[in-house]
Parts: structure tokens; C-alpha cells; sequence
């Protein structure tokens, strides 16, 4: 069983920055492909980013890429994902995510078997 705690959503101003963090317990972490996803009203859960056990490959959707940085660090069991140039389309409930069966690092959803209760984040114009 692994449980993750999401941290460091908030309001902020078009242009601005925030940094989330999942906190995981258990000693699976390091085992686990972690990743973080987003869901705004009315829309589908989708993918934002994904790190591989060891930290060594991160992946981003197209939206995201060159404004978030995924990253963890496995003897804090914590997985990071900071946010800079944050647009209003950005504004949604973000989820961390924790994969043990698959090898691969996953994009979608049913990869993951653990899931956090989500942090609000909120972009204003």
C-alpha cells in the first residue's frame, strides 16, 4: 500500500511559479514510477509529467514542457514538480501518481495504481 500526500497548490498570478510536492509513505517509493496528473472542471484527468524510479528520464506533456521540471528525491520518498510561467489554462486539481507494475514509464491514467487526494492549483489572468 502506498499513500501520497500532495502539497503547495495556491493562487497565483498568470506568469508566476509553484512548486508541488508528494510526500509517499512505505518503502515502495523508490520502486515506483511516479508521475502527476491534472483534471480542470469539466475535462478528463490528463497527463503533465512522469519520472522513472531512479530519476534518470522525465517526461512532459507538450503544454507543459519547457515551463515544468519533475523531479524526486528518493530518500525523502518526495517527488517535486515546479511550475514556472503558470498560464490560466493551467488552473486545475493536480494528482501525483504511483506506478509498481509496469516497467515503463506510463502517460495515461491506468498505469497507476495510487493516487493522491489532489492540491488545487489556480492561475488568474
Amino acid at each position: 500500500q502506498v499513500q501520497l500526500v500532495e502539497s503547495g497548490g495556491g493562487l497565483v498570478q498568470a506568469g508566476g511559479s509553484l512548486r508541488l510536492s508528494c510526500a509517499a509513505s512505505g518503502r515502495t517509493f523508490s520502486s515506483s514510477n511516479m508521475a502527476w496528473f491534472r483534471q480542470a472542471p469539466g475535462k478528463e484527468r490528463e497527463f503533465v509529467s512522469a519520472i522513472s524510479r531512479s530519476g534518470g528520464n522525465a517526461y512532459y506533456a507538450d503544454s507543459v514542457k519547457g515551463r515544468f521540471t519533475i523531479s524526486r528525491d528518493n530518500a525523502k520518498n518526495t517527488v517535486y514538480l515546479q511550475m514556472n510561467s503558470l498560464k490560466p489554462e493551467d488552473t486545475a486539481v493536480y494528482y501525483c501518481a504511483a506506478g509498481l507494475i509496469f516497467v515503463r514509464v506510463g502517460v495515461r491514467p491506468n498505469e497507476y495504481e495510487y493516487w493522491g487526494q489532489g492540491t488545487q492549483v489556480t492561475v488568474s489572468s
